[in-house]
């Protein structure tokens, strides 16, 4: 997260330079450049609600119990709104309606390399959460590279579920055994802390069988929300009515700039 003072914000990317090269004895050194990569582009939007008082409710001292109550209710309002829209980076991340600079939606199979060919950060048939589904993700995640194809050791930190899933995520990632099975094996996944932030449950997610992996994308600009002003309130009274009218706006974006940043599937149903 992050502030703005400008209309929108704009995110260029930068491929990085390739593998070096050996230098021969007397030869010169080979030099790389630069490119700009995918630009995303953050369009801040202006998100507003307000309620009316009459005045007779004014007059008759009934606004220190119904304003107060309203007042409160709006400041709710305000902020379940904001955690649905940050929460629809998840909700929309297999819809191609919402796509990212790189043209495609936040989990696809056909992310664009900017140097050329393609990547993934979601499997390639989308199955539930369980353990060799997140082990696999583990493997994949592991095998992301840059642009220019250098690896970046990127790594989950967390694992973000719906209500739905945190029974099935606790069985999975706190036994010191497997799950399920009668062998005695070790659980990978807890034996290695491959999930150092732990499970994240996301009260806005809207499918029930999604769940995704949070990662460090090798420095890189991830998830991404520009705070363009802060919630304000106000209040006004209309001259016709005479009624006492109150508002709460508050100005921000929200989008990813490097996909890498996440990993998900959208269950197998």
């Amino acid at each position: 997260m992050t502030t703005s003072r400008r209309a929108y914000e704009e995110d260029v990317g930068v491929t990085s330079f390739g593998l070096a090269p050996i230098k021969s004895e007397g030869n010169a050194i080979s030099y790389d450049t630069e490119r700009q990569a995918f630009i995303t582009r953050y369009i801040h939007a202006v998100y507003a609600l307000g309620f009316v008082i009459t005045r007779e409710m004014v007059e008759d001292d009934l606004y220190s119990m119904a304003g107060k109550r309203k007042a409160k209710g709006l400041a709710f309002s305000l902020r379940q709104t904001k955690e649905t829209v940050v929460a629809n980076l998840y909700n929309r991340a297999f819809n191609s309606s919402y796509t990212g600079g790189d043209g495609v939606e936040l989990c696809s199979l056909l992310h664009p390399n900017f140097a050329g060919g393609t990547w993934a950060n979601e499997p390639t048939t989308d199955v539930d959460l369980s353990e060799a589904a997140l082990e696999q993700a583990c493997i994949d995640i592991g095998k992301w590279t840059n642009d220019r194809g250098l690896k970046i050791s990127a790594m989950p930190q967390s694992l973000v579920v719906p209500v739905d899933l945190v029974f099935e995520a606790e069985r999975i990632l706190k036994t010191p055994s497997r799950v399920g099975t009668a062998d005695n094996d070790i659980n990978a996944l807890y034996a290695m802390g491959k999930f150092p932030q732990g499970i994240k449950v996301n009260h806005y997610l809207t499918d029930t069988d999604a769940w995704f992996l949070r990662t460090n994308p090798g420095g890189t600009e991830g998830l991404k929300m520009y705070q363009r002003r802060k919630m304000e309130f106000a209040l006004d009274n209309d001259f016709d009515t005479e009624n006492a009218k109150y508002k709460a706006t508050e100005r921000y974006s929200v989008g990813w700039t490097d996909p890498r940043a996440l990993y998900g599937s959208s269950g197998a149903s």
